[in-house]
């Protein structure tokens, strides 16, 4: 395929492993003090991001949805994952939606000719008539697709958490859209990851401003995820005559 769509998956896990200073969020409000909170708006920031990345890890799934900048290309994500086990939901690639199922080794996409005409190329029309609009199947483990299972193991997404690098910073206790959070911030080439100032500390947003602008939200952390393999679906590498 003429774009990876396993490198552009991998996006998400390197914007959801960084955090810093990206300047604040239009959607933040500065507190003053923690409140009855959980106690991490009075750690050092690297404590937070520590406590976060526990508890992400420990977590037995989550949802990712928001948006990301990978130089020209937008990338819209929601998907619902269960660790260790597999993903569902959709990833929008400059307008083109395409439509994600992981289970253990196996990954499953639907997407339309505007997807597929980006990703192969429109001179393999004969290809995007083929793929067009049909659940295509797929190990994880081949190379246009391996990137998928990034998102099937919650230890390895938040892993870097762990090991932030630079300077990190806490602003203290701020609210989220709604939601009482600490603001943690470091370097200027990264974000800002608000973190759940209530209850489990779980990461809520990561916000990047400037180059690689976007926003991830973490949210419906330990929900039940169903996994459905679709029915029907058609080997990749039978269709790409590979």
């Amino acid at each position: 395929m003429r774009t990876s769509l396993a490198g552009i998956v991998l996006v998400l896990a390197l914007v959801a492993a960084g955090c810093g200073g990206g300047g604040s969020s239009p959607n933040t409000t500065t507190t003053n003090g923690g409140g009855n909170g959980n106690g991490e708006a009075s750690k050092p920031a690297a404590q937070v991001l520590a406590d976060a990345a526990k508890a992400a890890s420990a977590a037995t799934s989550l949802r990712l949805s928001g948006q990301v900048n990978a130089g020209a290309q937008k990338i819209g994500l929601d998907l619902s994952i269960a660790s260790g086990k597999g993903a569902t939901g959709s990833i929008t690639l400059k307008g083109a939606k395409v439509d994600i199922v992981v289970i253990g080794s196996k990954g499953y996409m639907k997407g339309g000719a505007d997807f597929w005409t980006r990703y192969v190329g429109q001179s393999s029309s004969a290809l995007v008539s083929l793929l067009a609009g049909k659940w295509i199947a797929f190990p994880t483990t081949t190379p246009q697709f391996a990137g998928f299972t990034a998102f099937t193991n919650t230890q390895g997404l938040f892993a870097k958490l762990r090991k932030a690098g630079g300077k990190v910073t806490s602003n203290g206790a701020t609210t989220f859209k709604g939601q009482s959070v600490v603001s943690i911030n470091g370097g200027p080439s990264n974000g800002t990851l608000y973190v759940a100032n209530s209850g489990t500390p779980y990461p809520v947003a990561l916000v990047k401003t400037g180059g690689g602008a976007g926003e991830i939200d973490f949210s419906d952390w330990g929900a039940t995820v169903t996994l459905t393999a679709p029915s029907g679906a058609v080997n990749f590498s039978q269709l790409a005559g590979g």
